[in-house]
């Protein structure tokens, strides 16, 4: 058999990022349109929040099976598919004009993007050098973690000088050229193919059915739980303690399932390895509290501070705009310093930045926002590529589809955890705080009686009569109390990212670079 040319690997690299890149941005992009598609489809805003929720639930569903589906198909064949999918779902949901259709197309949207990101991850490892692993990874990590941050820019400046379905058009011209530089330079691994297809006949004699119908139910219902929760008051609601029970069930039968199961559509096994096992958690918190935080800060802009959306978009610019510059260079230091010492730098590091984000007040400025975003850039740089590249240092090169695919849910899932579980605190901690402060508020209070005595006088001063002066005052000091609570919940939120990051600090000595020839126990009977 003729033997392939090498291709350029930097073309490699480019063809798989597009799809990536698209997908991560259009998991965000469509936040800030959601005033246009209300007023254009005539849905509420609860019901519009259903355009983003249908197309994460598709996403979380297809990013396990990727290794599945690259066995029975071809890896490159799922990333043309996916990518295809993907075009046609944005093309589909531009033309939308009734909810349903809109909600129905991007989940069709989502199922492409699902297996772009995991797909992207295993090609590159698959064409990167050992030596280079670190490199492939940052550029990886680009794509994954800076199209949240640029996809609500983005999708601001399209539906403010545009019309909303340019959104979704946008991508046409990106994914078809995406889509011909795949076919053309990007080529499966000689050796992967032929394992691929050596488990692919074993595979097809066991499908596994039931782990594939427990994996939608899990996921599906874990999703609908974290992203639809926090608008039904949790548990209060009796449909999401049935969702979560469903899907608490379906996850522990899935894992009984997936380590039994001679062929499993998602192998688990792969977590026996601690370096991959720890990777993927450390990764999983990390995300989620970039998430937590990339949630966070826009909202105390806004609400604290008094910025626009706009201004709030701009100011968290300079943590991605750093990330680009520091992801290429902790990229080259990665074989030429230890990857434990970088992770624990950039946990430290947020760490600190959390510190300081949790001294915010209401008199905080521009300039310390951006110092702090500026310092998670760095300490995201030093976290994501080492992260992603010696979690799967020990995985065999037939079994990244599948190890990627794991690694990306559970980063995805942990990101969902961690935007539901901080806005949930944020309003408790925000009644809390309130509760404190009125306990201190009570009619003894000397300042407090003085500083109403002065309000009332200023307001009957400019014509109020005394009975409504007294009842406006009262108003206005409740309206203090109120943002000083919020003030007082964002500041103990950020302390408590991370202090959680603190938290995984441990794991970090678990990892370590895999003995030359290290395998680990996956299924591979033949």
């Amino acid at each position: 058999m003729t033997q392939r040319p090498p291709v350029n690997k930097w073309l490699v690299t480019i063809s798989v990022t597009f799809g990536t890149l698209m997908g991560a941005i259009d998991a965000s992009i469509v936040n800030v349109a959601v005033p246009h598609l209300s007023g254009s489809l005539g849905a509420t805003i609860e019901q519009i929040t259903w355009v983003t929720t249908g197309f994460v639930m598709a996403t979380v569903l297809v990013m396990p099976l990727t290794g599945f589906l690259a066995r029975m198909f071809g890896q490159k064949r799922v990333y043309l598919a996916s990518l295809i999918l993907f075009i046609l779902g944005s093309v589909l949901c531009g033309f939308a004009r009734t909810l349903p259709m809109l909600v129905l197309f991007r989940i069709l949207q989502g199922f492409g993007a699902g297996a772009l990101q995991p797909t992207e991850q295993a090609i590159l490892r698959q064409t990167f050098p050992p030596e280079e692993q670190g490199m492939a990874m940052a550029v990886f990590g680009m794509a994954v973690v800076l199209g949240p941050a640029f996809g609500p820019t983005l999708g601001g400046y399209i539906v403010d000088n545009y019309s909303w379905p340019w959104i979704f058009f946008i991508n046409i011209p990106v994914g078809i050229l995406s889509l011909v530089m795949v076919t053309r330079f990007v080529h499966e691994p000689e050796d992967v193919r032929i394992a691929n297809h050596a488990m692919a006949e074993r595979q097809k004699k066991n499908m596994d059915w039931a782990g594939i119908a427990l994996m939608f139910a899990g996921l599906g219902t874990l999703q609908y739980v974290l992203e639809e929760g926090g608008r039904n008051d949790w548990f209060a609601s009796g449909e999401i303690r049935l969702l979560a029970f469903v899907s608490i069930f379906s996850l522990l039968a899935l894992v009984v399932r997936e380590l039994s199961a001679p062929m499993p559509a998602a192998d688990f096994s792969l977590f026996r390895d601690v370096i991959f096992l720890s990777g993927t958690l450390v990764g999983a918190v990390m995300f989620s509290m970039l998430m937590a935080v990339t949630f966070l800060l826009p909202l105390f802009m806004q609400v604290m501070l008094g910025y626009s959306a706009t201004q709030a978009g701009l100011a968290m610019m300079p943590r991605s705009l750093v990330m680009i510059v520091c992801m290429p260079i902790v990229g080259r230091l990665y074989n030429r310093t230890s990857p434990r010492v970088v992770i624990a730098f950039g946990i430290l590091l947020f760490g600190y930045s959390a510190w300081l984000m949790g001294h915010y007040t209401l008199a905080t400025s521009t300039r310390d926002v951006v110092v702090v975003l500026m310092i998670q850039g760095v300490a995201f740089s030093c976290l994501f590529i080492p992260l992603t590249t010696l979690a799967l240092v020990s995985i065999p090169r037939h079994r990244l589809a599948d190890a990627t695919g794991l690694n990306s849910l559970l980063r995805q899932v942990g990101g969902s955890i961690g935007l539901a579980v901080f806005a949930t605190m944020l309003s408790r901690f925000a009644t809390h705080a309130r509760n404190g402060l009125l306990a201190q508020l009570n009619s003894g209070n000397q300042q407090l009686s003085m500083r109403m005595a002065a309000m009332t006088k200023m307001l009957a001063g400019r014509g109020a009569d005394p009975e409504a002066a007294r009842a406006a005052s009262a108003r206005m000091i409740d309206g203090l109390v109120r943002q000083q609570a919020m003030v007082l919940s964002f500041e103990k939120l950020f302390y408590l990212s991370g202090i959680c990051f603190l938290c995984v600090l441990p794991l970090v000595f678990l990892l370590r670079g895999a003995p030359t020839g290290e395998k680990i126990d996956v299924h591979l009977e033949m």
